[in-house]
């Protein structure tokens, strides 16, 4: 899965308007008021993986062998600094609403993509918005990926 974790977070670096991506360690939790990154961000996470048998390779190690399905969820996050209001200026709304052109960006790079090693092509399966207090707007988007052969 390192492989995996690794080739995501090279094509989510290709999105201009990320200024950190990472594997998803807690960055975000219990560091408010000030997370150790930079925003708008990604965090990579694997969320769940569910294994099973299908048989023995006698030339490999380990002999059993596996497929797994599971979801690698992208966390998309900005601080939310300005307000979408009816009335607020539209340069403002812009701003603020930036973080959906990174949640559409990361969808066009990560949809349907074969992210390496034995892992077959990334499909957006889910998408939810995390309640916060402390002013960061953050999605998590969910996508689901088989693997063989492991």
């Amino acid at each position: 899965m390192k492989v995996v974790l690794k080739n995501t977070q090279d094509i989510l670096s290709t999105i201009p308007a990320l200024k950190y991506v990472d594997e998803d360690w807690g960055q975000l939790d219990d560091y408010s008021p000030h997370p150790p990154t930079q925003f708008p961000l990604a965090l990579i996470d694997i969320g769940n993986l569910q294994y099973s048998d299908i048989g023995k390779d006698r030339s490999e190690t380990p002999q059993n062998r596996q497929m797994a399905t599971g979801t690698i969820v992208i966390s998309v996050a900005s601080l939310k600094l300005t307000k979408t209001s009816a009335r607020a200026p539209q340069t403002q709304k812009d701003q603020a609403w930036a973080i959906w052109d990174i949640v559409e960006s990361v969808h066009t790079k990560l949809h349907g993509v074969v992210v390496g090693g034995s892992a077959g092509a990334m499909m957006r399966t889910a998408m939810r918005k995390v309640k916060r207090d402390d002013g960061i707007q953050e999605y998590e988007v969910t996508y689901t990926i088989g693997v063989t052969n492991v």
